[in-house]
């Protein structure tokens, strides 16, 4: 080898590592982007802004929520994949644009495995079919066969084609042998505006924002998606015991970082993140609003990655056994 090859190649490798030495110590010297690829008001918008409000305590600066809607969060997606890899900017990702999109877009301008850098998992979150308040069906055996009797006019909104509130009721409609006519909007905040307001007949939609509607008499709880109740709503069966046996569903999230994002920022951001889920006033603040608790290690950045890789290709089987297909 050139000896002067070899001494600039040497030179850039110092180069790199005082530079990441340099970041360790520094980052983050400006707030933080988490990009959330839904209207704000639903229930991946307030899960994130409650964790980025502690994480941010944590890593010293503000983490900004930047509210990216459209095509069931692949356009958020798509942002994040392409912003700069310098650590400031982050996707909220969950179970529908991070693991079932790829067996559901033909052509996706991302890969969640191999545009992102894994960065720590949030707790999962059940789901609960609810309807309008003066729906005729007053349990789910009631709501399915109101859907066998009306095909096709059983109207549920979601958070979007590919959402988990969409992908949730198409596996709803698949195990029930009913059809159901789906409504996207551009968030699961807008979609239970019109289940409220009576314009659908009802959604899937997470624990932490669907629970104050519940408890208000807004809405009228049906089922919900988890193996075993809720105890936040112990009078609510699951599908698995009426309708639908093993079925079983809860929403995922994680935070990732573009490719290539410094691993001193990685590393920051999860150990933050870690140190607020020890606090047990905060978890327990979590627990009630039906959002389940993970083992510790469940939380990592290694363990997002695998889990990540796992759904994707989960999904592919289940996309096609319900026959989902976004293209």
């Amino acid at each position: 080898m050139n000896p002067i090859t070899a001494l600039a190649r040497a030179a850039l490798a110092i180069a790199a590592l005082a530079a990441a030495s340099v970041h360790a110590q520094t980052w983050p010297t400006r707030p933080i982007t988490w990009i959330v690829p839904f209207a704000a008001g639903g229930p991946t918008d307030a899960l994130a802004r409650t964790i980025a409000e502690r994480v941010s305590r944590e890593v010293g600066q503000s983490i900004i929520i930047d509210n990216s809607p459209g095509a069931g969060g692949t356009i958020g997606t798509t942002k994040a994949a392409r912003a700069a890899a310098d650590g400031y900017t982050m996707l909220v990702g969950h179970m529908g644009y991070m693991g079932a999109a790829p067996a559901l877009y033909k052509k996706l301008s991302y890969d969640p495995v191999k545009d992102f850098a894994p960065v720590f998992r949030f707790p999962d979150t059940p789901m609960v079919l609810m309807v309008r308040k003066d729906h005729p069906a007053r349990d789910v055996k009631a709501f399915v066969e109101h859907g066998r009797q009306n095909p096709g006019k059983l109207f549920l909104s979601n958070a979007g084609m590919g959402s988990t509130s969409h992908l949730i009721a198409a596996m709803f409609a698949a195990s029930t042998g009913i059809k159901v006519s789906l409504v996207p909007y551009k968030g699961a905040g807008p979609a239970l505006i019109d289940v409220i307001g009576g314009q659908v007949d009802g959604m899937f939609d997470q624990t932490n924002t669907a629970l104050p509607q519940i408890t208000e008499a807004k809405v009228r709880p049906l089922a919900v998606t988890s193996a075993v109740r809720v105890n936040q709503l112990k009078d609510v069966p699951t599908l698995a015991e009426t309708v639908a046996p093993g079925f079983e569903a809860a929403t995922w999230y994680g935070i990732y970082a573009p490719k290539g994002t410094p691993q001193a920022a990685i590393d920051r951001m999860q150990q933050a993140y870690l140190k607020v889920m020890s606090d047990k006033s905060f978890t327990e603040r979590l627990q009630a609003q039906a959002i389940q608790m993970l083992p510790a290690d469940k939380y990592t950045a290694a363990a997002l990655g695998r889990h990540t890789e796992a759904e994707v290709a989960r999904w592919k089987g289940l996309a096609a056994k319900a026959n989902i297909s976004l293209d």
